[in-house]
């Protein structure tokens, strides 16, 4: 009899656990890039280490696939949703229905251009930050060297293209032996990056008058370096590189010499996403309106080679 009652009391006590655990659905952008990839892995570990039952969708860079995919996690009734939004517009309608069905909405790592009620918090750095300790690298390296630069944006209407190139422009502004001669989005893939670059060389004397070359991602900087290499030319010596994210294959890049300076994008954002859901289930209590994460510079001096090596199995 006891054996029973003890077995009773622990399927009733799983059973609460059980329909206590959370439901968080992510709507993910896609995988464009190994940023992405790892941010994706990462906020699957974090969700698993916190018992946490999370519903994914890869949206293929489509906003529309977005928006039905949190219309579906709305339809489920979820806990909260996260969401790396694709572009900066056209939330409004979607973020009303889930606020409608009261279930909280992050966004992780990009922003919208939505009343600031419509979620309940974002995580991700500053990225106009990001873009200005870029530009000031550059500017530190070529000092008062006359340098003209390409730009790599990134999808075009997203915060990062928008915000990243607004940082370097504020950076580099009364500095007029910098200058920023050609600028066009590589879609922050690695293809693109490598395609756009390639129109750049043709376009500036071979490559031979471009200075620098500044990417919105590494991935389009790794793409760019392909092309560059291609064309005859050294990146790095001939053509400097410094771009964001920070991802393992910048820093193969910069211990080949062939990169020179990356920002870092922490991937994970989900930490600290779950940690404010965690509190707002808990107590109600509703976080800052922004959680910032640190945009961290790194240069052939920090070790490029350990870097790769502590990154490359984070799912990049």
């Amino acid at each position: 009899m006891k054996s029973l009652f003890m077995t009773t009391v622990a399927a009733l006590a799983l059973g609460t656990a059980a329909a206590s655990a959370q439901t968080v659905g992510f709507a993910q952008i896609g995988s464009e890039s190994g940023w992405r990839a790892a941010e994706t892995t990462i906020t699957k570990q974090q969700a698993d280490e916190r018992g946490i039952d999370l519903k994914f969708s890869d949206a293929q860079q489509k906003q529309e696939n977005q928006i039905a995919a949190i219309r579906s996690f709305i339809a489920q009734g979820v806990d909260a949703i996260l969401l790396a939004p694709v572009v900066a517009t056209g939330w409004d309608s979607v973020l009303e229905e889930a606020k409608d069905a009261e279930i909280p909405v992050v966004l992780l790592d990009r922003q919208v251009d939505s009343d600031d009620d419509l979620y309940l918090t974002a995580v991700g750095s500053d990225l106009v930050h990001e873009g200005e300790v870029a530009g000031q690298w550059l500017v530190d390296a070529v000092d008062d060297k006359d340098c003209r630069v390409v730009e790599l944006q990134g999808t075009t209407g997203s915060s990062p293209a928008i915000d990243r190139k607004t940082g370097f422009e504020n950076a580099i502004k009364g500095h007029d032996n910098i200058e920023i001669v050609r600028s066009q989005t590589g879609d922050f893939t690695r293809a693109q990056g490598k395609e756009v670059m390639e129109s750049f060389l043709q376009a500036e004397n071979g490559g031979k008058d471009i200075c620098a070359l500044y990417a919105h991602n590494d991935d389009m900087a790794v793409g760019a370096i392909q092309a560059i290499k291609e064309a005859g030319l050294k990146p790095g010596e001939d053509i400097l590189v410094v771009s964001i994210d920070a991802v393992p294959d910048i820093f193969q890049a910069m211990a080949n010499g062939e990169a020179n300076a990356t920002v870092e994008l922490t991937p994970n954002m989900a930490g600290p996403a779950f940690d404010a859901l965690k509190t707002y289930w808990d107590s109600g209590e509703a976080p800052e309106k922004f959680i910032q994460t640190e945009s961290k510079l790194y240069t052939a001096s920090d070790d490029p080679k350990g870097q790769y090596e502590a990154r490359k199995g984070l799912g990049y």
